[in-house]
């Protein structure tokens, strides 16, 4: 049983024999389906420039949903400060709360959304990367831009992403609600986490620490379809490992064959012994173990699976086995 909020993030994975569009009306089957299972929100992310994942902006998948979906929070997970005028995120994401109360998130993140500097470059206006100090200060911007400038009612619930201590000690802070990355960093969680809740201080967007842990969580009905579902993702990560990005995102029968080094896999298999994978019963127990161990408040499935219906599969596994028959379901 899982007793916390379960929500979702959509990283609109370019699959290989297909195009771009065809990922980006994916998206919208796929937050109409998980409005239906009742998660409790639904985050896109911002990325550039990457041949698995398509260049969505994050503020017009959030608008798109929220006109096609009735009940579930919709919002970035996250928006990249460092790429945005602070006023144009408050206005944008201002705008959308105030069209749809009560459902849009703005979560805000400092990293680039790509791996190659000559995009990030351009886009900061051929500045170079971000300093601690400028990020604070954007991220602050933002935040009283939509007090101060925006000034509609209600405004979108704000939330810090991180994946180090130092991000959650900008969190604490600012008094901000923490959605924290353990499906990227699993080794920096804890101690993030510890130093947030040590070092919060209040503000008029959360009055105490509130966490969220974004899990990676494959799930099907046996193991062996689960460890066929991961296939595709490991090949990405292993690309990652040695600083490059295969593209685009590999179909399970590429990644059966893929050629992976025994350096990938003993990676592979720590970072994995982290997250969620496998059947309902090994996913469930996995994600309350990852809760409990946290503290989380709210867990965040990323599900990075080939194919829509066996993406839906995982979400609509988790969510049927995730609570006691007398549990309900989280309010909106």
């Amino acid at each position: 049983m899982i007793d916390v909020p379960l929500s979702a993030l959509e990283v609109a994975m370019v699959q290989t024999g297909t195009r771009a569009v065809d990922t980006l009306r994916d998206t919208t089957a796929f937050a109409q389906r998980l409005d239906a299972l009742g998660y409790h929100r639904l985050w896109y992310a911002e990325h550039h420039h990457s041949p698995a994942i398509g260049a969505f902006p994050p503020v017009v998948l959030t608008a798109h949903a929220a006109a096609s979906t009735s009940a579930i929070r919709l919002g970035s997970g996250g928006v990249l400060a460092p790429n945005h005028a602070p006023i144009m995120l408050a206005e944008q994401f201002g705008t959308l709360a105030a069209l749809h109360p009560d459902r849009i998130d703005l979560g805000i993140g400092r990293g680039p959304g790509t791996f190659d500097e000559s995009t990030a470059r351009a886009l900061r206006r051929g500045a170079g990367p971000t300093t601690d100090d400028e990020y604070r200060d954007d991220v602050a911007a933002t935040l009283r831009f939509l007090v101060e400038e925006v000034a509609l009612d209600p405004l979108p619930e704000p939330w810090l992403l991180a994946s180090s201590t130092a991000g959650a000690a900008l969190a604490a802070r600012l008094g901000l609600p923490l959605a924290f990355a353990h499906h990227i960093r699993p080794d920096n969680t804890l101690a993030a986490l510890g130093h947030y809740r040590a070092h919060f201080a209040p503000s008029p967007w959360c009055a105490s620490p509130r966490v969220l842990v974004c899990v990676e969580t494959i799930c099907a009905e046996t193991p062996e379809e689960a460890a066929r579902l991961s296939g595709p993702m490991d090949v990405v990560k292993a690309g990652l490992l040695k600083g490059h990005s295969e593209a685009p995102f590999p179909s399970p029968e590429e990644a059966s064959v893929h050629p992976f080094t025994a350096e990938d896999r003993q990676a592979l298999a720590a970072f994995r012994s982290q997250q969620a994978y496998g059947t309902p019963a090994t996913v469930v127990r996995r994600l309350a173990e990852v809760a409990d161990a946290t503290g989380a408040d709210e867990l965040m499935l990323a599900t990075p699976v080939y194919a829509l219906a066996a993406r839906l599969r995982s979400y609509e596994l988790v969510k049927e086995h995730a609570a006691a028959p007398s549990a309900t379901t989280p309010q909106h």
